[in-house]
Protein backbone atom coordinates (compact mmCIF):
# COMPACT_ATOMS: atom_id res chain seq x y z
CA UNK A 1 0.00 0.00 0.00
CA UNK A 2 1.45 3.36 -1.01
CA UNK A 3 1.94 6.02 1.66
CA UNK A 4 0.59 9.54 1.31
CA UNK A 5 3.37 12.05 0.81
CA UNK A 6 2.24 15.45 2.04
CA UNK A 7 3.59 18.77 0.86
CA UNK A 8 4.44 19.69 4.44
CA UNK A 9 4.70 18.05 7.84
CA UNK A 10 4.22 20.19 10.97
CA UNK A 11 5.36 18.83 14.34
CA UNK A 12 3.53 20.42 17.27
CA UNK A 13 0.25 22.33 17.39
CA UNK A 14 0.92 25.19 19.81
CA UNK A 15 1.68 28.83 19.06
CA UNK A 16 4.14 27.99 16.27
CA UNK A 17 2.57 24.83 14.87
CA UNK A 18 -0.96 26.21 14.67
CA UNK A 19 0.18 29.23 12.64
CA UNK A 20 2.42 27.06 10.47
CA UNK A 21 -0.61 24.92 9.60
CA UNK A 22 -2.70 28.02 8.90
CA UNK A 23 -0.08 29.59 6.63
CA UNK A 24 0.87 26.46 4.69
CA UNK A 25 -2.73 25.44 4.00
CA UNK A 26 -3.57 29.02 2.98
CA UNK A 27 -0.75 28.71 0.45
CA UNK A 28 -2.46 25.65 -1.03
CA UNK A 29 -0.23 22.95 0.44
CA UNK A 30 -1.41 19.63 1.83
CA UNK A 31 -0.31 19.46 5.46
CA UNK A 32 -0.03 16.70 8.05
CA UNK A 33 0.21 17.93 11.63
CA UNK A 34 1.56 15.55 14.27
CA UNK A 35 0.54 16.36 17.86
CA UNK A 36 1.85 14.28 20.76
CA UNK A 37 -1.28 14.66 22.86
CA UNK A 38 -5.02 14.18 22.45
CA UNK A 39 -7.48 16.54 20.83
CA UNK A 40 -9.24 18.98 23.13
CA UNK A 41 -13.00 19.06 23.40
CA UNK A 42 -15.50 21.20 25.25
CA UNK A 43 -15.36 18.62 28.06
CA UNK A 44 -11.82 19.79 28.83
CA UNK A 45 -13.23 23.19 29.74
CA UNK A 46 -15.86 22.05 32.22
CA UNK A 47 -17.08 25.09 34.23
CA UNK A 48 -17.43 22.82 37.26
CA UNK A 49 -13.62 22.75 37.50
CA UNK A 50 -13.69 26.51 38.15
CA UNK A 51 -13.63 26.56 41.94
CA UNK A 52 -12.32 29.15 44.35
CA UNK A 53 -9.04 28.03 45.98
CA UNK A 54 -9.30 26.75 49.52
CA UNK A 55 -6.78 29.40 50.61
CA UNK A 56 -4.59 32.12 49.13
CA UNK A 57 -1.87 29.48 48.81
CA UNK A 58 -3.24 26.55 46.84
CA UNK A 59 -1.01 24.11 48.71
CA UNK A 60 -3.49 21.24 48.65
CA UNK A 61 -4.10 21.56 44.91
CA UNK A 62 -0.37 21.29 44.32
CA UNK A 63 -0.09 18.35 46.72
CA UNK A 64 -2.86 16.42 44.97
CA UNK A 65 -1.30 17.07 41.56
CA UNK A 66 2.07 15.89 42.88
CA UNK A 67 0.56 12.62 44.08
CA UNK A 68 -1.07 12.12 40.67
CA UNK A 69 2.27 12.37 38.87
CA UNK A 70 2.84 16.11 38.34
CA UNK A 71 5.50 17.10 40.90
CA UNK A 72 7.20 19.44 38.41
CA UNK A 73 4.11 20.90 36.78
CA UNK A 74 2.58 21.62 40.21
CA UNK A 75 5.47 23.99 40.93
CA UNK A 76 4.46 26.46 38.22
CA UNK A 77 3.90 29.79 39.96
CA UNK A 78 0.26 30.05 38.92
CA UNK A 79 -0.58 26.34 38.80
CA UNK A 80 -4.18 25.42 39.53
CA UNK A 81 -5.97 22.08 39.54
CA UNK A 82 -8.43 23.46 37.04
CA UNK A 83 -5.72 23.35 34.35
CA UNK A 84 -3.91 20.22 35.56
CA UNK A 85 -5.04 18.20 32.53
CA UNK A 86 -3.30 20.76 30.29
CA UNK A 87 0.07 19.86 31.83
CA UNK A 88 2.05 16.67 31.25
CA UNK A 89 2.48 13.76 33.61
CA UNK A 90 6.05 14.10 34.87
CA UNK A 91 6.44 10.39 35.57
CA UNK A 92 5.89 9.61 31.89
CA UNK A 93 7.86 12.65 30.71
CA UNK A 94 10.97 12.91 32.88
CA UNK A 95 14.07 15.00 32.29
CA UNK A 96 17.29 15.62 34.18
CA UNK A 97 19.27 18.64 35.33
CA UNK A 98 22.54 19.15 37.20
CA UNK A 99 22.01 18.45 40.91
CA UNK A 100 22.86 22.03 41.83
CA UNK A 101 20.91 23.69 38.99
CA UNK A 102 17.19 22.83 39.00
CA UNK A 103 15.07 23.87 36.04
CA UNK A 104 11.27 23.85 35.78
CA UNK A 105 10.11 22.53 32.43
CA UNK A 106 6.43 23.43 32.33
CA UNK A 107 4.70 21.91 29.31
CA UNK A 108 1.48 20.61 27.86
CA UNK A 109 0.74 17.90 25.32
CA UNK A 110 -2.66 18.33 23.66
CA UNK A 111 -4.13 19.95 20.60
CA UNK A 112 -3.12 23.61 20.88
CA UNK A 113 -0.26 22.92 23.29
CA UNK A 114 0.32 25.59 25.93
CA UNK A 115 -2.12 27.95 24.24
CA UNK A 116 -4.67 26.56 26.71
CA UNK A 117 -2.64 27.45 29.80
CA UNK A 118 -0.50 30.49 28.95
CA UNK A 119 -1.39 34.00 30.10
CA UNK A 120 -2.57 35.06 26.61
CA UNK A 121 -0.46 38.23 26.77
CA UNK A 122 1.01 39.07 23.34
CA UNK A 123 3.70 41.75 23.30
CA UNK A 124 5.99 43.06 20.58
CA UNK A 125 9.74 43.06 21.07
CA UNK A 126 12.01 45.91 19.96
CA UNK A 127 15.53 46.36 18.65
CA UNK A 128 16.61 46.63 22.29
CA UNK A 129 16.09 42.85 22.07
CA UNK A 130 16.88 42.09 18.43
CA UNK A 131 19.99 44.28 18.21
CA UNK A 132 21.19 43.98 21.79
CA UNK A 133 24.86 43.50 20.96
CA UNK A 134 24.96 46.54 18.68
CA UNK A 135 23.31 48.61 21.42
CA UNK A 136 25.02 47.29 24.55
CA UNK A 137 27.97 45.13 23.52
CA UNK A 138 26.33 42.14 25.26
CA UNK A 139 24.55 39.10 23.91
CA UNK A 140 24.00 38.37 20.24
CA UNK A 141 22.28 40.36 17.51
CA UNK A 142 19.45 38.64 15.68
CA UNK A 143 19.62 38.33 11.88
CA UNK A 144 16.25 40.13 11.77
CA UNK A 145 15.15 43.55 13.00
CA UNK A 146 11.98 45.02 14.45
CA UNK A 147 11.26 46.74 11.14
CA UNK A 148 11.31 43.39 9.35
CA UNK A 149 9.02 41.70 11.88
CA UNK A 150 6.55 44.58 12.37
CA UNK A 151 4.27 43.61 9.42
CA UNK A 152 4.06 40.03 10.70
CA UNK A 153 3.28 41.24 14.21
CA UNK A 154 0.43 43.31 12.77
CA UNK A 155 -0.89 40.39 10.77
CA UNK A 156 -1.00 38.10 13.81
CA UNK A 157 -2.61 40.78 15.98
CA UNK A 158 -5.25 41.47 13.35
CA UNK A 159 -5.99 37.77 13.02
CA UNK A 160 -6.42 37.12 16.73
CA UNK A 161 -8.28 40.30 17.76
CA UNK A 162 -6.24 41.66 20.63
CA UNK A 163 -7.42 43.68 23.60
CA UNK A 164 -5.12 46.63 24.17
CA UNK A 165 -4.61 50.37 23.82
CA UNK A 166 -2.25 52.51 21.76
CA UNK A 167 0.16 53.91 24.35
CA UNK A 168 2.88 55.53 22.23
CA UNK A 169 5.78 54.01 24.20
CA UNK A 170 9.10 53.49 22.45
CA UNK A 171 10.13 50.51 24.60
CA UNK A 172 6.85 48.66 23.94
CA UNK A 173 5.62 49.33 20.38
CA UNK A 174 1.90 49.63 19.81
CA UNK A 175 0.10 46.86 17.98
CA UNK A 176 -3.20 46.40 16.20
CA UNK A 177 -6.05 46.22 18.70
CA UNK A 178 -9.61 45.11 18.04
CA UNK A 179 -10.87 46.04 21.51
CA UNK A 180 -9.81 48.45 24.27
CA UNK A 181 -8.40 47.04 27.52
CA UNK A 182 -9.31 48.56 30.87
CA UNK A 183 -7.39 49.11 34.08
CA UNK A 184 -8.98 48.78 37.50
CA UNK A 185 -9.39 51.98 39.55
CA UNK A 186 -6.46 50.80 41.69
CA UNK A 187 -4.30 50.33 38.58
CA UNK A 188 -5.29 53.76 37.28
CA UNK A 189 -4.13 55.28 40.58
CA UNK A 190 -0.89 53.30 40.49
CA UNK A 191 -0.30 54.41 36.90
CA UNK A 192 -0.81 58.08 37.78
CA UNK A 193 1.51 57.84 40.77
CA UNK A 194 4.31 56.00 38.96
CA UNK A 195 4.28 58.11 35.80
CA UNK A 196 4.07 61.29 37.86
CA UNK A 197 7.13 60.39 39.90
CA UNK A 198 9.18 58.73 37.13
CA UNK A 199 8.33 60.25 33.72
CA UNK A 200 10.45 57.64 31.88
CA UNK A 201 8.46 54.77 33.36
CA UNK A 202 5.10 53.76 31.98
CA UNK A 203 2.23 51.66 33.25
CA UNK A 204 -0.02 50.24 30.54
CA UNK A 205 -2.72 47.61 30.20
CA UNK A 206 -1.96 44.09 29.09
CA UNK A 207 -2.14 43.43 25.35
CA UNK A 208 -3.90 40.09 25.25
CA UNK A 209 -6.35 37.73 23.58
CA UNK A 210 -9.51 36.61 25.34
CA UNK A 211 -10.26 32.89 25.79
CA UNK A 212 -11.58 31.39 22.57
CA UNK A 213 -15.09 30.04 23.06
CA UNK A 214 -14.47 27.53 20.27
CA UNK A 215 -11.53 26.16 22.31
CA UNK A 216 -9.63 24.88 19.26
CA UNK A 217 -7.18 27.72 18.47
CA UNK A 218 -8.36 29.98 15.65
CA UNK A 219 -5.42 29.34 13.29
CA UNK A 220 -6.03 25.58 13.52
CA UNK A 221 -9.73 26.06 12.79
CA UNK A 222 -8.87 28.15 9.74
CA UNK A 223 -6.39 25.54 8.52
CA UNK A 224 -8.94 22.75 8.96
CA UNK A 225 -11.55 24.79 7.06
CA UNK A 226 -9.37 24.65 3.93
CA UNK A 227 -9.71 20.89 3.75
CA UNK A 228 -5.94 20.63 3.28
CA UNK A 229 -4.99 19.85 6.90
CA UNK A 230 -4.85 16.39 8.42
CA UNK A 231 -4.21 16.24 12.18
CA UNK A 232 -2.85 13.09 13.77
CA UNK A 233 -3.22 13.33 17.55
CA UNK A 234 -1.41 11.08 20.04
CA UNK A 235 1.58 10.94 17.68
CA UNK A 236 4.81 11.14 19.66
CA UNK A 237 7.59 11.98 17.24
CA UNK A 238 10.93 10.43 18.11
CA UNK A 239 13.05 11.46 15.14
CA UNK A 240 13.02 13.33 11.85
CA UNK A 241 13.92 11.14 8.90
CA UNK A 242 16.23 12.12 6.03
CA UNK A 243 17.27 10.83 2.64
CA UNK A 244 20.28 8.55 2.28
CA UNK A 245 22.69 11.47 1.89
CA UNK A 246 21.22 13.36 4.82
CA UNK A 247 20.65 16.41 2.64
CA UNK A 248 16.86 16.56 2.84
CA UNK A 249 14.31 15.80 5.52
CA UNK A 250 11.78 13.22 4.34
CA UNK A 251 9.33 13.19 7.24
CA UNK A 252 9.21 11.78 10.76
CA UNK A 253 9.04 8.56 12.72
CA UNK A 254 6.50 8.55 15.53
CA UNK A 255 4.87 6.34 18.12
CA UNK A 256 1.10 6.09 18.43
CA UNK A 257 0.50 6.97 22.10
CA UNK A 258 -2.58 4.74 22.28
CA UNK A 259 -1.43 1.60 20.42
CA UNK A 260 2.35 1.85 20.82
CA UNK A 261 2.80 1.22 17.09
CA UNK A 262 5.78 2.87 15.37
CA UNK A 263 4.80 4.65 12.17
CA UNK A 264 6.32 7.05 9.65
CA UNK A 265 5.02 10.17 7.94
CA UNK A 266 6.43 11.53 4.69
CA UNK A 267 6.49 15.08 3.36
CA UNK A 268 8.46 17.34 1.05
CA UNK A 269 8.84 20.03 3.74
CA UNK A 270 9.19 19.72 7.52
CA UNK A 271 8.27 22.39 10.08
CA UNK A 272 9.48 21.66 13.61
CA UNK A 273 7.55 23.59 16.26
CA UNK A 274 7.39 21.29 19.27
CA UNK A 275 8.60 23.92 21.84
CA UNK A 276 12.26 24.81 22.51
CA UNK A 277 13.45 21.91 24.64
CA UNK A 278 11.39 19.31 22.80
CA UNK A 279 12.50 20.49 19.36
CA UNK A 280 16.18 20.44 20.33
CA UNK A 281 15.75 17.01 21.90
CA UNK A 282 14.17 15.74 18.68
CA UNK A 283 16.96 17.14 16.49
CA UNK A 284 19.60 15.58 18.75
CA UNK A 285 17.79 12.25 18.64
CA UNK A 286 17.68 12.42 14.83
CA UNK A 287 21.43 11.89 14.51
CA UNK A 288 22.58 9.84 11.52
CA UNK A 289 25.89 8.94 9.88
CA UNK A 290 25.57 12.21 7.93
CA UNK A 291 24.65 14.17 11.06
CA UNK A 292 26.49 12.38 13.89
CA UNK A 293 25.98 15.15 16.47
CA UNK A 294 22.32 15.68 15.73
CA UNK A 295 20.35 16.74 12.69
CA UNK A 296 21.52 20.09 11.34
CA UNK A 297 24.39 20.40 13.82
CA UNK A 298 27.42 20.97 11.61
CA UNK A 299 28.14 24.13 13.62
CA UNK A 300 28.21 22.22 16.91
CA UNK A 301 25.81 24.76 18.41
CA UNK A 302 22.66 22.61 18.53
CA UNK A 303 21.46 22.54 22.11
CA UNK A 304 23.76 25.37 23.15
CA UNK A 305 22.91 28.95 24.15
CA UNK A 306 19.75 27.85 25.95
CA UNK A 307 18.07 30.54 28.06
CA UNK A 308 15.05 31.47 30.10
CA UNK A 309 14.08 34.89 31.40
CA UNK A 310 15.01 35.83 34.96
CA UNK A 311 11.91 35.45 37.17
CA UNK A 312 10.91 37.31 40.30
CA UNK A 313 7.58 37.23 42.11
CA UNK A 314 6.16 39.78 44.55
CA UNK A 315 2.88 40.14 46.46
CA UNK A 316 1.62 42.97 48.64
CA UNK A 317 -0.98 45.70 49.01
CA UNK A 318 -1.64 49.21 47.73
CA UNK A 319 -3.15 51.48 50.38
CA UNK A 320 -4.07 54.30 47.99
CA UNK A 321 -6.91 52.12 46.66
CA UNK A 322 -9.42 49.95 48.49
CA UNK A 323 -11.23 46.74 47.64
CA UNK A 324 -11.29 45.32 44.14
CA UNK A 325 -13.02 45.55 40.79
CA UNK A 326 -13.98 43.22 37.97
CA UNK A 327 -12.50 43.93 34.53
CA UNK A 328 -15.28 43.61 31.96
CA UNK A 329 -13.13 44.40 28.90
CA UNK A 330 -13.67 40.90 27.52
CA UNK A 331 -16.73 38.64 27.74
CA UNK A 332 -16.95 36.42 30.81
CA UNK A 333 -15.68 32.90 30.18
CA UNK A 334 -17.25 29.95 32.05
CA UNK A 335 -13.86 28.23 32.48
CA UNK A 336 -11.14 30.89 32.58
CA UNK A 337 -10.78 33.77 35.02
CA UNK A 338 -10.91 37.30 33.55
CA UNK A 339 -7.74 38.42 31.79
CA UNK A 340 -6.13 41.79 32.20
CA UNK A 341 -3.73 43.70 34.35
CA UNK A 342 -0.86 46.16 34.12
CA UNK A 343 2.48 45.99 32.40
CA UNK A 344 5.55 48.10 33.15
CA UNK A 345 7.83 47.87 30.10
CA UNK A 346 11.56 48.51 30.00
CA UNK A 347 12.12 52.00 31.43
CA UNK A 348 12.82 54.76 28.93
CA UNK A 349 16.27 56.11 28.18
CA UNK A 350 17.33 58.63 30.79
CA UNK A 351 15.80 56.76 33.73
CA UNK A 352 18.52 55.84 36.22
CA UNK A 353 16.85 52.48 36.82
CA UNK A 354 16.65 51.50 33.15
CA UNK A 355 17.85 47.98 32.42
CA UNK A 356 16.78 44.80 30.65
CA UNK A 357 13.71 43.84 32.68
CA UNK A 358 9.98 44.51 32.85
CA UNK A 359 7.05 43.67 35.11
CA UNK A 360 3.63 42.17 34.56
CA UNK A 361 1.08 42.43 37.32
CA UNK A 362 -2.30 43.33 38.70
CA UNK A 363 -3.69 45.62 41.38
CA UNK A 364 -7.19 45.58 42.80
CA UNK A 365 -8.29 42.43 40.94
CA UNK A 366 -8.20 39.94 43.82
CA UNK A 367 -11.35 39.79 45.98
CA UNK A 368 -10.76 42.11 48.95
CA UNK A 369 -13.12 43.76 51.47
CA UNK A 370 -14.08 47.31 50.47
CA UNK A 371 -12.38 48.82 53.51
CA UNK A 372 -9.02 47.08 53.00
CA UNK A 373 -6.08 48.06 50.75
CA UNK A 374 -6.17 46.62 47.24
CA UNK A 375 -4.02 43.54 46.67
CA UNK A 376 -1.11 43.71 44.25
CA UNK A 377 0.99 41.06 42.54
CA UNK A 378 3.91 41.40 40.13
CA UNK A 379 6.00 38.97 38.12
CA UNK A 380 9.27 40.36 36.81
CA UNK A 381 11.08 39.13 33.70
CA UNK A 382 14.77 39.83 33.07
CA UNK A 383 17.15 39.22 30.21
CA UNK A 384 19.49 36.23 30.23
CA UNK A 385 22.58 36.24 28.05
CA UNK A 386 23.38 33.27 25.79
CA UNK A 387 26.17 31.05 27.14
CA UNK A 388 27.52 28.05 25.23
CA UNK A 389 27.59 25.85 28.34
CA UNK A 390 23.91 26.45 29.06
CA UNK A 391 22.64 23.69 26.88
CA UNK A 392 20.28 20.81 26.20
CA UNK A 393 21.83 17.39 25.71
CA UNK A 394 20.41 13.87 25.65
CA UNK A 395 20.56 11.83 28.84
CA UNK A 396 20.79 8.38 27.29
CA UNK A 397 20.60 6.74 30.74
CA UNK A 398 16.98 7.84 31.14
CA UNK A 399 14.07 7.17 28.83
CA UNK A 400 10.54 8.49 28.79
CA UNK A 401 7.46 6.26 28.75
CA UNK A 402 7.98 5.67 25.01
CA UNK A 403 11.64 4.71 25.20
CA UNK A 404 13.00 8.03 23.93
CA UNK A 405 16.12 9.48 25.64
CA UNK A 406 15.18 12.39 27.87
CA UNK A 407 16.71 15.86 27.72
CA UNK A 408 19.31 17.00 30.21
CA UNK A 409 18.81 20.72 30.81
CA UNK A 410 21.49 23.08 32.09
CA UNK A 411 20.38 26.70 32.55
CA UNK A 412 22.57 28.53 35.06
CA UNK A 413 22.76 32.25 35.80
CA UNK A 414 26.15 33.92 35.46
CA UNK A 415 27.49 36.93 37.35
CA UNK A 416 25.75 39.18 34.82
CA UNK A 417 22.37 37.58 35.56
CA UNK A 418 22.82 37.69 39.33
CA UNK A 419 23.58 41.40 39.18
CA UNK A 420 20.66 42.10 36.85
CA UNK A 421 18.23 40.09 38.98
CA UNK A 422 19.25 42.02 42.10
CA UNK A 423 18.62 45.25 40.25
CA UNK A 424 15.32 43.92 38.87
CA UNK A 425 14.10 43.18 42.41
CA UNK A 426 15.37 46.45 43.91
CA UNK A 427 13.70 48.54 41.20
CA UNK A 428 10.37 46.82 41.84
CA UNK A 429 10.67 47.38 45.60
CA UNK A 430 11.58 51.04 45.02
CA UNK A 431 8.71 51.59 42.63
CA UNK A 432 6.02 49.95 44.75
CA UNK A 433 7.12 51.62 47.97
CA UNK A 434 7.66 54.93 46.23
CA UNK A 435 3.95 55.22 45.40
CA UNK A 436 2.61 54.03 48.74
CA UNK A 437 2.50 50.27 48.23
CA UNK A 438 3.70 47.64 50.67
CA UNK A 439 5.33 44.34 49.75
CA UNK A 440 4.88 41.23 51.84
CA UNK A 441 7.49 39.24 49.96
CA UNK A 442 9.64 39.25 46.85
CA UNK A 443 11.50 36.22 45.64
CA UNK A 444 13.53 34.79 42.79
CA UNK A 445 16.04 32.00 42.16
CA UNK A 446 18.30 33.82 44.64
CA UNK A 447 15.84 33.29 47.49
CA UNK A 448 12.78 34.60 49.31
CA UNK A 449 12.67 37.95 51.13
CA UNK A 450 9.72 38.55 53.42
CA UNK A 451 8.73 42.03 54.57
CA UNK A 452 6.09 43.56 56.77
CA UNK A 453 3.51 40.92 57.64
CA UNK A 454 5.34 38.32 55.56
CA UNK A 455 4.14 36.11 52.72
CA UNK A 456 0.38 35.46 52.59
CA UNK A 457 -0.34 36.86 56.08
CA UNK A 458 -3.94 35.65 56.11
CA UNK A 459 -3.16 32.05 55.21
CA UNK A 460 -3.02 29.26 57.78
CA UNK A 461 0.37 28.60 59.45
CA UNK A 462 0.90 25.23 57.73
CA UNK A 463 0.34 26.67 54.25
CA UNK A 464 2.74 29.53 55.01
CA UNK A 465 5.33 27.03 56.24
CA UNK A 466 5.01 24.92 53.10
CA UNK A 467 5.20 28.00 50.88
CA UNK A 468 8.54 28.91 52.42
CA UNK A 469 9.80 25.34 52.11
CA UNK A 470 8.79 24.98 48.46
CA UNK A 471 9.69 28.44 47.27
CA UNK A 472 13.16 27.61 45.93
CA UNK A 473 11.73 24.68 44.00
CA UNK A 474 8.99 26.89 42.57
CA UNK A 475 10.94 30.06 41.78
CA UNK A 476 14.01 28.63 40.05
CA UNK A 477 15.11 28.93 36.44
CA UNK A 478 12.29 27.89 34.15
CA UNK A 479 9.68 29.58 36.32
CA UNK A 480 9.23 32.36 33.75
CA UNK A 481 8.12 29.70 31.22
CA UNK A 482 9.74 31.82 28.49
CA UNK A 483 12.53 29.42 27.55
CA UNK A 484 14.46 30.21 24.37
CA UNK A 485 17.47 29.13 22.35
CA UNK A 486 19.11 25.81 21.60
CA UNK A 487 18.71 25.97 17.81
CA UNK A 488 19.45 29.62 17.26
CA UNK A 489 19.19 31.68 14.09
CA UNK A 490 22.27 33.48 12.83
CA UNK A 491 24.06 35.11 9.95
CA UNK A 492 26.61 32.31 9.54
CA UNK A 493 26.40 28.52 9.41
CA UNK A 494 29.56 28.40 11.53
CA UNK A 495 27.90 29.57 14.75
CA UNK A 496 24.18 28.95 14.35
CA UNK A 497 21.74 26.18 13.49
CA UNK A 498 19.29 28.20 11.39
CA UNK A 499 19.52 31.05 8.91
CA UNK A 500 17.60 34.34 9.09
CA UNK A 501 14.40 32.59 7.93
CA UNK A 502 14.48 29.79 10.54
CA UNK A 503 15.80 27.41 7.88
CA UNK A 504 18.33 24.71 8.73
CA UNK A 505 21.70 25.53 7.19
CA UNK A 506 22.35 21.80 6.68
CA UNK A 507 18.87 20.54 5.75
CA UNK A 508 17.21 23.33 3.75
CA UNK A 509 13.73 21.83 3.56
CA UNK A 510 13.55 21.86 7.37
CA UNK A 511 12.58 24.94 9.39
CA UNK A 512 12.37 25.34 13.17
CA UNK A 513 9.97 28.06 14.24
CA UNK A 514 9.43 27.82 17.99
CA UNK A 515 11.50 29.84 20.47
CA UNK A 516 14.47 27.46 20.20
CA UNK A 517 15.35 29.64 17.20
CA UNK A 518 15.83 32.76 19.37
CA UNK A 519 19.41 34.08 19.63
CA UNK A 520 18.47 36.05 22.76
CA UNK A 521 16.01 35.73 25.63
CA UNK A 522 14.35 39.14 25.45
CA UNK A 523 12.35 40.36 28.44
CA UNK A 524 8.72 40.16 27.28
CA UNK A 525 6.61 37.13 26.44
CA UNK A 526 7.86 35.07 23.51
CA UNK A 527 4.55 33.96 21.99
CA UNK A 528 3.81 36.83 19.60
CA UNK A 529 7.37 36.77 18.25
CA UNK A 530 7.14 32.99 17.76
CA UNK A 531 3.93 33.43 15.76
CA UNK A 532 5.39 36.24 13.62
CA UNK A 533 8.59 34.31 12.86
CA UNK A 534 6.53 31.25 11.93
CA UNK A 535 4.47 33.09 9.32
CA UNK A 536 7.60 34.69 7.88
CA UNK A 537 9.53 31.41 7.78
CA UNK A 538 6.70 29.43 6.20
CA UNK A 539 6.25 31.97 3.41
CA UNK A 540 9.93 31.89 2.60
CA UNK A 541 9.92 28.09 2.64
CA UNK A 542 6.95 27.89 0.26
CA UNK A 543 8.54 30.45 -2.09
CA UNK A 544 11.70 28.35 -2.30
CA UNK A 545 9.72 25.14 -2.71
CA UNK A 546 7.74 26.52 -5.62
CA UNK A 547 10.87 27.93 -7.21
CA UNK A 548 12.38 24.45 -7.20
CA UNK A 549 15.23 25.35 -4.84
CA UNK A 550 14.35 22.64 -2.32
Amino acid sequence: MSQTIYDALVIGSGAAGSFAAKELTAQGLSVLLLEAGPAVTQKDFDPNRKKAPASSINIWERARATLKGQPIQARAAFFTERFSHFFVNDRKNPYTTPKDAPFLWIRGRQGGGRLHSFGRVLLRWTDDDFKIRSKTGKGEDWPVSYEELAPYYAEIESSLGLYGNPDGIKTLPDGVYAHPAKLTPAEETFKTEVEGRWPKRHVVSWRYIAPDAERTPKPLREALATGRLTIRHDAIVRRITTDDLGERATGAEFIDRVTGKVETARAALVVLSASPIESVRLLLNSATASHPQGLGNSSGTLGRFFMDQLPCLAFGSFSKAKGWAVDDSAPTDPFYNPSGGIFVPRFGEGDAGRDDFDYQGSIGRAPTPDNEPARLAFFGFGRMLPYADNRITLDTRRKDAWGIPVPHIRCVMGDEEHALLRRQEEMLIEMVRGVGGELEFIGSPTGLREMGRGAFPNADPFSRFMFRQWFRKTMCMGAAIHETGGARMGASSKDSVLNAHNQSWDVPNLIVTDASAFPGSGIAGTTLTVMALTIRACRNLVDQYRAGRL
